[in-house]
């Protein structure tokens, strides 16, 4: 295997915080905080694979939070974080990825701009890390009062993600087992790897305290974004038309350069356009005999992922057919059950309807069908 694997570590149990269970399985936004760091490494275009590190006893918790991803399946990590991230190395052993990127599951709010900083900070060194300057006076304290001003030229706060060459890194661990250091750019250098640093995000905020959680939740709060999306596609031979992923039975087949799902199309476009990202046409040629007669489902897939890659949620799409026949209602519910599925998103939160122009355009007379759709997506702010 070449390419890159995310290690997630989540085996700490956060002794900081109190609850009923590990702050990495507190609830952020709604969804347990562990969640978004697997979401957001696990749709980046850069990363192959992710792979959490969890403890034993927290099996039944991570299910939950990991639900429905396309996930490495977890390990079991040791006393310390160190030890956890040595079992998580030595496991990807016989998948052999060039690069590894390791990142504390705490720090629920990386940017996907940050994972790819690092990544490219790796091209002139064996490990990269995002850090952001020092700017607080720094004090050294003795017995409750200041003992000492501490020059902070040259001084940074490390953060996570932190990318390394995976065999180099994986020696470096196996190689200061139980030295007791505090992050594997740490590991790295005692090892003497050459690691550089990169611009870090003041948003990636290590969860460490309740103020911490209630910093983030400001954050994944973030702002509202509604994006809007209308396609046609006109009818041509065939027995049935692919309507929001959905074969529906009928005369005539819509002429496309994909499968032609009108439904489906629009949805991509309003999800592209509240991300002002552009338009399907801009991400998926029609003049590229790459999509020719590709499942449309793969371009949603596609715009659903660059949500999640900065951070954001899909929050609730409607969609509404318009055509004289096929008739829609009977496929209703499948096609609101093939969104959920698609989108990872409850069939509560999608809404697919049918109308028609009363005879009136082209829909009137049969030559094809409209769709137009609405989606609203939740984006955190970037400062």
């Amino acid at each position: 295997m070449t390419g890159c694997v995310a290690l997630v570590v989540a085996a700490g149990r956060g002794t900081r915080m109190a609850g009923d269970r590990p702050k990495q399985y507190r609830p952020l936004a709604g969804r347990p905080l562990l969640r978004a760091s697997l979401e957001v490494l696990r749709h980046h275009p850069r990363v192959t694979a992710v792979r959490a590190v969890i403890h034993p006893d927290d099996r039944a918790l991570y299910d939950v939070a990991a639900e429905g991803l396309d996930l490495l399946p977890p390990v079991a990590g040791g006393a310390t974080r160190q030890e956890s991230v040595r079992l998580g190395l030595d496991s990807l052993a016989e998948l052999a990825p060039e690069l590894v990127l390791i990142h504390d599951a705490v720090r629920p709010c990386v940017p996907s701009t940050l994972i790819d900083a690092v990544l490219d900070g790796l091209a002139g060194a064996d490990g990269a890390i995002p850090a952001m300057p020092v700017v607080d006076t720094l004090k050294r304290g003795e017995n409750g009062r200041v003992a000492a001003t501490v020059e902070r030229a040259g001084l940074w706060r490390a953060q996570t993600p932190q990318g390394f060459r995976y065999e180099a890194i994986r020696a470096a661990h196996r190689a200061a087992a139980g030295a007791g250091l505090s992050d594997d750019a740490a590991v790295a250098e005692r090892a003497g790897l050459a690691v550089a640093l990169v611009p870090g995000a003041e948003h990636n905020i290590k969860i460490t305290t309740d103020d911490d959680l209630r910093r983030a939740e400001l954050f994944a709060a973030g702002e509202t974004r509604v994006g809007t999306g209308f396609d046609v596609h006109r009818f041509g031979p065939g027995d049935h038309a692919w309507l929001c992923g959905v074969k529906v039975p009928h005369s005539h087949g819509l002429i496309g350069h994909s499968d032609a799902d009108v439904a489906l199309h629009a949805v991509t476009d309003a999800i592209l356009g509240a991300l002002a990202a552009g338009d399907i046409g801009l991400h998926f040629p029609p003049s590229d005999p790459l999509w020719a007669g590709a499942a449309s489902r793969r371009f949603l897939e596609h715009a659903a992922g660059l949500v999640v890659a900065r951070g954001g949620h899909i929050r609730h799409i409607d969609v509404t057919i318009i055509c004289e026949r096929p008739k829609i209602a009977p496929h209703r519910a499948a096609m609101v059950a093939k969104l959920s599925e698609i989108l990872e998103l409850s069939p509560e939160r999608c809404s697919v309807k049918a109308t028609t122009t009363e005879g009136l355009g082209f829909t009137g007379r049969a030559e094809g069908i409209a769709a137009q759709a609405v989606v609203t997506i939740q984006l955190p702010i970037v400062e």
